[in-house]
């Protein structure tokens, strides 16, 4: 599947003398300049219907013409897996992710994810960049994800992800008992040993993640979280840098210290919880084409709130 594009812009005055990738990438914002120094490359983009390079100065009142065909970026197959869709327009989809659902693609997963649900949604996604995904949930984790629909879109998320302008919370829970919020500052990178995970790393990139409590019991804390950064898995290794790793994280959690006085059934529910207790709960973001501030929050899912209401039993019985 593609689609054409079809552009002829005149060069202005305050452009003049600039190079035809950087007056270009200002004439058509909605592309990353990446694309469009690719798309002068390979003769798509011309100036006075030569091909020029993307160094080369254009002057006021050159023509710039953009022709070229979009083609499927990814030999994924659509299939029809329900979606749990929250916000939808032209330009972007904004879904609440299940638990035990793959966002990409790959080895051991090479269908039955997210990017096979969304192309059969919406076919048009088969032309960008990793299907229109931006940012990713880990497999177990919950919540709020947005998808580009459109190449403005997808451009323009990427630039907010990038400078820190998306607003994304979550909730969890952890083991032990935190006395208060705080900030975790630790820079991440691929672990050492098991190039599976992530751990902090002085050679990491930067990461920040702020944290407030919502509700302590004896021996677990509820959080919410504000991301500044988004590293693969940050508030998972953060939470785990600090010693209070996620409830029943199978990655990053080390032997968890329960507890004395747990009953036998909630000892057990806790062993079996079966995925880290992590829900992206609130993403907030400009749009991509009117610039108006977005919000969206979604509730706990169903075992997030039998845990809470698990552990606020044990703490009304232990009192």
């Amino acid at each position: 599947m593609s689609h054409r594009i079809q552009q002829s812009l005149i060069v202005p005055a305050e452009l003049g003398e600039q190079r035809l990738d950087m007056a270009a990438s200002e004439l058509m914002p909605e592309y990353s300049r990446s694309r469009i120094q690719n798309w002068i490359k390979q003769g798509a983009l011309r100036v006075n219907g030569k091909q020029v390079k993307p160094k080369e100065k254009v002057i006021e009142g050159d023509q710039v013409e953009l022709d070229v065909e979009l083609e499927a970026q990814g030999d994924w197959e659509a299939q029809p897996i329900a979606l749990d869709v929250v916000f939808e327009d032209e330009h972007l989809l904004v879904i609440n992710k299940q638990a035990d659902f793959v966002v990409h693609p790959a080895a051991g997963h090479s269908d039955g994810t997210v990017v096979n649900a969304v192309l059969h949604h919406c076919p048009a996604l088969s032309e960008l960049p990793r299907a229109g995904i931006v940012h990713r949930l880990d497999k177990d984790t919950t919540g709020l994800m947005v998808i580009a629909k459109t190449l403005i879109a997808h451009n323009s998320l990427v630039e907010q992800l990038q400078a820190r302008e998306m607003g994304r919370e979550y909730e969890c829970v952890v083991y032990g008992e935190l006395t208060g919020g705080g900030v975790v500052e630790a820079a991440i990178g691929r672990h050492p040993q098991n190039r599976q995970k992530m751990a902090v790393t002085r050679g990491g990139k930067d990461a920040v993640t702020h944290y407030r409590l919502i509700r302590r019991w004896r021996g677990f804390t509820h959080l919410r979280l504000k991301l500044e950064t988004g590293r693969t898995h940050q508030i998972r290794v953060h939470m785990a840098h600090i010693h209070h790793s996620i409830l029943g994280d199978p990655l990053y959690g080390s032997r968890p210290r329960l507890p004395k006085g747990l009953s036998a059934e909630t000892i057990e529910y806790l062993q079996t919880f079966g995925r880290q207790a992590l829900h992206a709960k609130a993403l907030e973001l400009s749009h991509p084409v009117t610039g108006e501030l977005l919000s969206w929050e979604v509730g706990l899912p169903e075992d997030m709130i039998n845990l809470l209401n698990r552990l606020d039993s044990e703490e009304e019985g232990a009192s």
